[in-house]
C-alpha cells in the first residue's frame, strides 16, 4: 500500500463488546469506503493483531468482564506501531480515565453516545493527518533530510515520527512527538497552551493533558539524559524549549 494513494482503502478496527454498538459502527463506516474488521473482545482482536495491523483502531475501554482491556489493547498496539492512529470510543469519561487514554498514546477519546457522522468524518480526518508519516501497517518511513529537523542536541524526524536526543533515540507517542515538534520549532520562545492544543490534532484537549504529555516526554528524555533541562514552563501560558 503506498499511503499518498487514496484509491487504496483503508482497513478500519472496531473493538466493542455491544454487538449493536458494534455493528451500528461498522455499517457508518463501511459506507464512507472502509474496510472494517469488528471485534467483540481483546483475545479476539489481539489474535488478528499479531498477524497485521489496520490503519486506525476505534476502542472501547470495557470489554466484557475486562474492565481496562481497551487501555491494555492500546499499549500492546502502541508498542508494535507507535504512529498508529487509535481512538477511545467510550462511556467512561471520567477525566483520569481521558487522560490515561491520552498518555498511552491515542489519538482522541470520544464519548458514547456518539453521532455516526461524526465519528466517520473523525476517522477520515485522522487518516489522512497519518497520511505520509507511516508505510503499510504503520511501519514507519525513511525519509529524507529535508524531513529532519535539528535544534542543539535534539534531532526530529518527521516522516517517521523519530527523535532524538544526543543521538539517542527517544521512544515517543504519536502524540508526544507532534508537541515537542511544535515546541522545538520556535526555540526560546513561548509556545501557549492552544497552540500546543492544537498540535495534539486531537479533539479533547485541556491544559493538564499538555501538562501531562510535557510531563512524559521530560520523563523519556531524562532516561537517556538525566541533565535534560531544554523544557521550560511559562505559567500560566505554555511552553518553552530553551537552547543555550
Amino acid at each position: 500500500m503506498v499511503f499518498g494513494d487514496w484509491s487504496v482503502v483503508r482497513r478500519i478496527a472496531i473493538v466493542e463488546d455491544d454487538a449493536d454498538q458494534r455493528n451500528n459502527y461498522k455499517d457508518a463506516i463501511e459506507k464512507k469506503g472502509y474496510e472494517v474488521t469488528a471485534y467483540g473482545d481483546r483475545a479476539e482482536a489481539l489474535q488478528d493483531f499479531e498477524k497485521s495491523l489496520p490503519d486506525l483502531v476505534v476502542l472501547d475501554i470495557i470489554l466484557g468482564r475486562e474492565v481496562d482491556a481497551g487501555f491494555e489493547l492500546c499499549r500492546d498496539l502502541l508498542s508494535k506501531s507507535p504512529s498508529l492512529p487509535v481512538i477511545f470510543l467510550t462511556e467512561r469519561i471520567d477525566e483520569i480515565d481521558k487522560i490515561s487514554g491520552l498518555r498511552l498514546g491515542a489519538w482522541d477519546y470520544l464519548s458514547k453516545p456518539i453521532s455516526l457522522d461524526y465519528l466517520t468524518v473523525r476517522i477520515s480526518s485522522l487518516l489522512r493527518i497519518n497520511e505520509g508519516n507511516v508505510l503499510e501497517h504503520g511501519q514507519p518511513m525513511i525519509a529524507s533530510d529535508e524531513d529532519a529537523l535539528t535544534v542543539g542536541n535534539l534531532v526530529l524526524n518527521s516522516s517517521a515520527l523519530l527523535a532524538l536526543w544526543k543521538n539517542q533515540p527517544i521512544s515517543l507517542s504519536g502524540t508526544e512527538f507532534r508537541i515537542l515538534a511544535t515546541l522545538a520549532r520556535t526555540p526560546n520562545r513561548a509556545v501557549s497552551y492552544e497552540i500546543l492544543m492544537n498540535a495534539t490534532m486531537q479533539s479533547l484537549v485541556t491544559r493538564n493533558t499538555i501538562n501531562t504529555h510535557m510531563h512524559n516526554i521530560r520523563k523519556k528524555i531524562r532516561k537517556a539524559d538525566r541533565a535534560f533541562t531544554c523544557i521550560k514552563s511559562e505559567y500560566g501560558y505554555g511552553y518553552r524549549w530553551s537552547v543555550k
